[in-house]
Order: structure tokens, then C-alpha cells, then sequence
């Protein structure tokens, strides 16, 4: 029989030798010593015995036997030679109880190279072996830039406290994604139980992702669980049965395919004129009117955030008396708006709108299940296939005030208060940074952060001085104070200068018409399946600026001549030379960033004192948005 099995091994060893000799490729195995940087360019550190993921074994150390192999590790060799008659012992050996002398290897990159085993390699890939037990050297290169090198010196930190091996990435960040998507702070140690846990839910899902050609797509298996885990959550995976994760994987398999895509999100800028069919052939003819539903993270009364939303909604109300009835639910939590949302659809919505970026997997989950309902959350930069995201380009707005505060400081000290240091937020305060030296080169700009854990922002305003400061957006009709959008301290007195608009009713209104006039399920069908994502901004009309009726005419004259070249888009806040904290960031002066890199911003400008905190610096409440969309999070700084 082990005659036999060496026969069919040799046949696919010569299937996989031919194969890759007509595409050109090399039809051996790999070799380290070609691989391998200069001497003096890397080191050595044992690992001591581990289990060896047989997928990962794709080479030799030398090349005295890689040429007995095709790149499948199949033996090509004749099967009258000495070396076929050791494989078929080897192959009895372990039919009859298994071979359990370790091979030697070396790892590098995540791949292993052997040194000593190449046959029992052969035989265990041969029958399906999952693992092979080696004792194993690490070959690790000297740290660079490198993206590969990048994501390998984390896939170094993560194995050190997982001893997990069988997974990689393609992306940067992702393995500090992945530590902390299970829960851990970055460096903590994972126990037996740790280890245990992980690899049944993993290996559950690797078997059915590639059941349905997983291993066929672009990406890594680690790559796709991470998405996996983003949109179910790990300790909810825990709990589920095989059968239950086999389907899930299959209802998500459009996340999957996201992650191929070089551009992953489609990025609306404005929305669109296009008109396609009416509503009445969009919606089912049992269906006479839209029904939305909103779901708030707080109460209009309590939060201007959702009041902004609130106003949006009954603004939506008003444009469509006869086409929309709307509702909405308050204080939701991450606890409990699974069941808002499934209260919502029993409702009848038709679409649905969760207005915070923490509801953004819930809000995915949900449209898996419920294909039927359109979900949108309010977040900026999130890449799902399932759900659509909005938000607005408030940076443009931040822009013009800090043009307005530079113009108005009495003593070239600017303080902004943000809140969340998430996307969309940074850009915000460079934009305003932006603003103030353009209109005034002196002006410094004080960032500091409500959401801070330990921090009186009250009395830290009152020991900076600014002459101006950018607050809070907006205020609740139940706030009685003047301390929002701009404004400047006079001893006990508050004058008001400026504030930004969220129109949301404006966004909502618009959204709502793409559905009628044909365009969302026309963007829906697009050829190139990508997330999208609406980013307005002041050409849509749902942000703008208003300026008190106190600030001089000429000021006044300058914010409106800004706005128009902005509206025009003949003007960008992020055109031409750029400098950080840390020097310059952009040097074309007749280039301006791309919105990626305006979403994606993480550096502070040259003018502003302060810095963006790490998630363990805030407070409690900020955790959930901060760990969704947080810009530290891409560092593994969450």
C-alpha cells in the first residue's frame, strides 16, 4: 500500500512540477539560503519545539533536496530509487502509528524552511496532516519601513503573546486589531484556555471559508476573520455551533470579497443628480410609504448631537409629508441596540439610520440578516458591504472658524475643545489650526479633549487665556450658555462669534431622494462592488457657518469669500504645503490631499499644542467610539 501511495504522490507531484513550468514559474521548492538578506542583516532566535502549520511549510533550508520535490512538496524522484522506498517506509510509519520525530526548520517571514525532515514534511502534507511538531529557528531581518517587514515585526509581538502561528496578514494593523477584537490590551498574555478557545472558533471558520474558496481569494485567512470578528463580535462567535458559524460565513462572504478590493470604499462627494426609475417601481407595491427609523446613542435633551439628528428628522418629516413616517428610539447602548434595531424592522422601517459610529457592527449584523432593510450609520472611513455610511465634512466649516478666531484674538492664543479622537475629528482641528495662520501667522491653537480622563476643561481654558475659543458644535435648548461654536471670554461675560451647522435634515432629505429617483439601488448594482460611503459637505448644503451679527463687516466679507471658493471647489482647506508637529506632510504647493488622507489624518498641524490621546487616556464613555473609529486604533494603540 505504501508503494501505492508513493505512485500517487509522485503523480501529484508532477501535475503541480508541469503546471508550474508552463506558467513560468519555479517548479521546486523554495530555498532560504537564496531568500535570505545579506549576513550581518538579520538574526537568529530558537523557538524552541512548536507546532508547525503544514500549510506554512513551503521550502528547504539548502538545496540538497529541493529538487527531489515540486513546489507542493510531492516527490518527484523515480519509484525504483532509495529515496522512494524511505518515503513509502515513512508513509507505513505513520499509517501504522504515526511519526513523531520532530523535523528541524527555520521560520522567516511566517514560512518555514526545513532542515532536517523533508520526507516526513512530504508524507504528513501527503495524508492531510493539519501540523507537524518541529523544533524550530527564527530568522528575524533588521527593522524597516518595508510594509512586509512592517506587518511581520507585529505578527512577531502578537505570536509572543498568543503562540499562535496559523494565521497572517496582508495589512498593517491588523494584528494588534486582532488582539484587541478578543478583548486584550496590546502585550497582554494569552492563557492555555486563551489559546484554545481561539483555535475552535478560528479552525470552525477556516474550514468552511475555504469550503466556499476562501483560499482562492486574495487576502489572508487572517485578513478575512478579522472582518469575521468585526462584524459578530468574539466572544459571541464562542458561543455559536458549527453549523451556526458555517452560515454566518456564507451570509457574509460580500465582506470577504470587500477586502480583494484595492479601493474598498466608494466615496460620495456630493450627492448625485442622476435621475433612475421612480419610487413606486423601487419599493413593493404593498408598501404606500417609507417608514425611517433613528436610533440615538442619547436623548435629544441631553445630547446636541442626537438634537442636531432630532431636528434632521422632523426636518425630513416636513420635506415629505405624504411619502415618510419616521420614529425613533433613545439612550441606546452597545447593549442593547441589537434590540432596537430588530424592534425597528418588526416596526415595519424600510430604512433605518443609527446615528453613531459605536453602532456600526450591530448595524451590519442586522442588514445581514435583513437584506430587505436599508441601514445607515453615521460614521466616517468604515468599509462594509452591507450597510451604507454617512457623514459630513464638517473640516470645511472648522476651516472658516478658525480663519474667523485668527482674524479675532486679542492675544494670538487659540483653545479648541474636541471630544472623540476619531476619524474625521483630527481634520477637523487642522483645518481649524489651518484657518487661524492663514488670517494670522502668530496664532497657536490649544487642543484639548473633553472625553480626557482627570481633566477640568473649565479651568484649563482659564490657564491658556485664548482670546478666542472653538467649544462644542451646538447647545440643547435646555443649556443656558453661550459656550459653543466661537466664542471669547470677557471676565465673567461670554460673547458668541460663530457657530457650525449640521443640517442633517438637508443630508437626510437628499439620501431619502436617491431612493426615490432610482439612484441608491442604481448604486447598489454598480459593476465594482464597494462600500459606500456619503462624505457632503458644503456644496450639498448640510454644513455652514453662522457668523454673530456683532463681527465686523470686513471679517464677515472674508468668511463669505472662503466659503464660496470652498463651495466652488476651487479652494481646499488641505491645498498646498503642509506641516505637522513633526515637520512637513505634504510639499507640492499646487497639490491637495485626497480625501483618504483627509479622513485618514493623524497628525496635528505645526500651530497646534496638544496631542491626540490613546484610548486608555479617555474616559469610559468614549471607548466604544473610540475602539470603532478611533485613529490610534490603525496603530495598534487602542
Amino acid at each position: 500500500m505504501s508503494e501505492e501511495d508513493y505512485s500517487r504522490a509522485q503523480k501529484l507531484g508532477k501535475k503541480e512540477y508541469q503546471s508550474r513550468m508552463m506558467r513560468g514559474l519555479q517548479p521546486t521548492l523554495e530555498v532560504l539560503d537564496d531568500i535570505l538578506p545579506p549576513k550581518g542583516s538579520y538574526s537568529e532566535v530558537p523557538l524552541g519545539l512548536v507546532q508547525i502549520p503544514s500549510d506554512q511549510i513551503v521550502g528547504t533550508r539548502t538545496d540538497g533536496r529541493s529538487n527531489a520535490f515540486a513546489s507542493n512538496f510531492m516527490p518527484i524522484l523515480k519509484q525504483n530509487s532509495e529515496f522512494a522506498r524511505k518515503w513509502a517506509t515513512l508513509s507505513t510509519s505513520h499509517l501504522e502509528e504515526g511519526i513523531r520525530e520532530p523535523i528541524k526548520a527555520y521560520e522567516y517571514m511566517n514560512k518555514f524552511y526545513v532542515l532536517e525532515g523533508n520526507k516526513r514534511v512530504s508524507v504528513a502534507k501527503y495524508f492531510d496532516v493539519d501540523s507537524i511538531p518541529g523544533t524550530v529557528i527564527r530568522i528575524v531581518p533588521k527593522r524597516t519601513n518595508e510594509k512586509e517587514n512592517v506587518i511581520y515585526y507585529e505578527y512577531m509581538d502578537f505570536y509572543n503573546v498568543s503562540k499562535v502561528n496559523y494565521l497572517y496578514m496582508s495589512k498593517v494593523g491588523n494584528f494588534p486589531k486582532l488582539q484587541a477584537a478578543l478583548g486584550k490590551e496590546q502585550g497582554e498574555m494569552w492563557s492555555d484556555e486563551d489559546r484554545e478557545n481561539f483555535s475552535s472558533v478560528f479552525y470552525r471558520f477556516q474550514m468552511e471559508y475555504r469550503a466556499r474558496g476562501g483560499d482562492k481569494l486574495s487576502i489572508t485567512e487572517g485578513d478575512a476573520f478579522l472582518a469575521f470578528l468585526g462584524v459578530y463580535g468574539y466572544e459571541e462567535l464562542l458561543e455559536k455551533t458549527t453549523s451556526e458559524i458555517n452560515d454566518l460565513v456564507g451570509k457574509t462572504w460580500e465582506e470577504f470579497l470587500l477586502l480583494e478590493a484595492e479601493d474598498v470604499i466608494d466615496l460620495k462627494m456630493d450627492p448625485t443628480n442622476e435621475k433612475k426609475p421612480l419610487l413606486s417601481r423601487i419599493l413593493p407595491t404593498s408598501v404606500s410609504r417609507l417608514k425611517a427609523a433613528f436610533i440615538y446613542a442619547k436623548t435629544p435633551a441631553s445630547s446636541a448631537w442626537t438634537y442636531a439628528h432630532e431636528l434632521g428628522r422632523l426636518y425630513l418629516e416636513q420635506a415629505f409629508p405624504d411619502e415618510i413616517t419616521t420614529f425613533y428610539y433613545d439612550n441606546a447602548t452597545q447593549e442593547n441596540i441589537d434590540d432596537y434595531i430588530e424592534a425597528a424592522i418588526n416596526c415595519g422601517s424600510n430604512i433605518i439610520f443609527t446615528t453613531s459610529p459605536s453602532f456600526a457592527q450591530a448595524s451590519v449584523k442586522a442588514a445581514i440578516e435583513n437584506p430587505e432593510v436599508r441601514i445607515l450609520n453615521c460614521s466616517l472611513n468604515t468599509s462594509h458591504r452591507y450597510i451604507r455610511t454617512y457623514y459630513a465634512r464638517m473640516h470645511e466649516a472648522k476651516f472658516l472658524m478658525g480663519a474667523l478666531a485668527g482674524a479675532l484674538t486679542t492675544n494670538d492664543k487659540l483653545a479648541y475643545v474636541g471630544d472623540y479622537p476619531i476619524y474625521g475629528s483630527i481634520a477637523n482641528i487642522n483645518a481649524f489650526a489651518i484657518g487661524a495662520k492663514m488670517v494670522n501667522p502668530r496664532a497657536k491653537v490649544y487642543l484639548e479633549w473633553s472625553s480626557m480622563k482627570d481633566i477640568d476643561i473649565a479651568e484649563r481654558l482659564k490657564e491658556i487665556g485664548a482670546g478666542c475659543i472653538s467649544g462644542k458644535d451646538m447647545v440643547i435648548p435646555e443649556e443656558s450658555t453661550r459656550e459653543f461654536g466661537i466664542y471669547a471670554l470677557d471676565g465673567e461675560h461670554t460673547r458668541s462669534l460663530a457657530m457650525p451647522l449640521w443640517h442633517w435634515g438637508k443630508f437626510y432629505e437628499q439620501l431619502i431622494r436617491t431612493i426615490m429617483d432610482g439612484t441608491w439601488k442604481y448604486d447598489d448594482n454598480s459593476y465594482e462592488k464597494r462600500a459606500i460611503n456619503y462624505w457632503w459637505g458644503m456644496s450639498a448644503g448640510v454644513i455652514d457657518v453662522i457668523c454673530s451679527k456683532n463681527i465686523p463687516g470686513e471679517t464677515k466679507r472674508l468668511i463669505e469669500l472662503l466659503k464660496q471658493s470652498i463651495v466652488s471647489q476651487q479652494f481646499s482647506p488641505f491645498s498646498g504645503i503642509l506641516y505637522s508637529q513633526n515637520g512637513m506632510v505634504q510639499g507640492d504647493p499646487k497639490r491637495s490631499l485626497t480625501p483618504e488622507e483627509i479622513i485618514t489624518m493623524d497628525w496635528l498641524a505645526e500651530n497646534v499644542v496638544g496631542i491626540i490621546p490613546k484610548t486608555e487616556e479617555l474616559q469610559e464613555q468614549a471607548k466604544p467610539v473610540t475602539l470603532q473609529q478611533g485613529v490610534n486604533k490603525e496603530k495598534g494603540q487602542i
